[in-house]
């Protein structure tokens, strides 16, 4: 069966989400988790890629990324991913080893307004869902620590968001989702459809 064409467009929002071959563990230590954000620090600096939140999971990560032109996300996700897979091989010396990916990234258009907000807060409370974190600022890989307890540096790997986040962030992450919106984003990722009525124009 043909691949179905990937949506790659500029100034759209998507929400980005790739797994492990297998659902096993990929990132093993701290050293795992600082080298795939040294990676996102590249990505934001050679294809002007603007991140609006991230989180790193054991097996998986989510991404929101807000491209700037046409086939940018595409570019800077496939060297991203070839980049990762190499160094994840060198570090745990299984060059040769097979695939690390289950196969190529997911991406799902997501419409800007309040449905950008919240697929911005299903990224950050992974953590918390997965029992990994009490609260999501609490988790050192993603982009609720960075927002909350990073210095200057830290906070630059993110970009402004096209939608103001709601006043006392903080607390607002820490409020959990209604279980509605968790159905609909599941969807969104299961069914490979957007999230929000999103219809490029071009």
């Amino acid at each position: 069966m043909a691949r179905q064409p990937r949506i790659d467009l500029g100034d759209y929002v998507y929400h980005v989400i790739n797994r492990a071959n297998g659902r096993m563990k990929i990132f093993h230590s701290e050293l795992d988790y600082k080298d795939f954000e040294y990676l996102l620090n590249e990505i934001v600096e050679t294809f002007e890629m603007r991140i609006l939140a991230y989180v790193i999971m054991p097996n998986h990560w989510h991404m929101l990324l807000y491209p700037k032109k046409d086939g940018d996300m595409g570019k800077a996700l496939q060297w991203l991913g070839t980049s990762h897979v190499r160094r994840h091989h060198t570090r745990q010396r299984t060059v040769g080893g097979g695939h690390v990916y289950q196969g190529r990234y997911k991406s799902f258009l997501v419409q800007e307004d309040h449905h950008l907000l919240t697929v911005l807060k299903y990224i950050e409370r992974n953590p918390v869902r997965a029992k990994l974190a009490r609260r999501p600022e609490d988790w050192k890989w993603g982009s609720a620590f960075r927002r909350i307890h990073g210095g200057a540096k830290q906070k630059s790997l993110l970009a402004e968001s096209p939608v103001d986040l709601p006043r006392g962030h903080r607390e607002w992450i820490n409020d959990p989702e209604p279980s509605e919106e968790l159905k609909d984003i599941r969807h969104s990722i299961e069914k490979n459809v957007p999230y929000g009525e999103v219809a490029p124009k071009r």
